[in-house]
């Protein structure tokens, strides 16, 4: 653990996220990436709780795709962040929740695409998606809300000093 911490500030990612204008970049790129995937991903999820009944749900459906490249670009930029602060991350309570809800926002993905979504994508406006897909949509709002609402909370918490190899 010691190792990684000292190796990553070290690296070329690391010393170019330190520089002038490259961490706000990446702030602004990270944003936006959040946008798209809450704007498409958030928007089908009230779709399947049965909000906005006379858009079918296929259709909708072909806008995840924006949200999935929202998604790699905020794993993109996140790592970059990783990288060029390890210490504000790895000890943060903050981080290893929204690390938390990630992942099981991921299997959540998994379990719809697995078990509900032959059946919804069927599903023509008017339509009511099955109470379990319902549910899915659901935890899905909580588990990226929640992702938000901890990377926000990021900022709040600082670790000891001792962390810093170069404090």
């Amino acid at each position: 653990m010691d190792m990684l911490l000292h190796w990553l500030p070290t690296t070329t990612i690391a010393y170019y996220m330190r520089g002038n204008w490259e961490w706000p970049a990446a702030e602004s790129l990270h944003f936006i990436g959040l946008s798209m995937l809450i704007g498409t991903v958030g928007l089908f999820d009230l779709r399947l709780l049965g909000l906005g009944r006379s858009i079918a749900l296929p259709s909708l459906h072909k806008l995840v795709r924006w949200g999935i490249l929202g998604y790699c670009i905020n794993v993109l930029t996140g790592i970059c962040f990783f990288t060029a602060a390890p210490e504000l991350f790895m000890f943060n309570p903050s981080f290893q929740l929204k690390i938390l809800f990630m992942a099981i926002a991921g299997v959540n993905v998994l379990l719809f695409y697995t078990t509900m979504f032959r059946k919804v994508k069927l599903l023509g406006p008017g339509e009511n998606a099955p109470l379990p897909a319902r549910i899915i949509g659901g935890a899905s709002l909580f588990l990226w809300l929640g992702v938000i609402t901890f990377g926000r909370l990021l900022t709040f918490y600082k670790p000891p000093s001792h962390w810093c190899p170069w404090c």
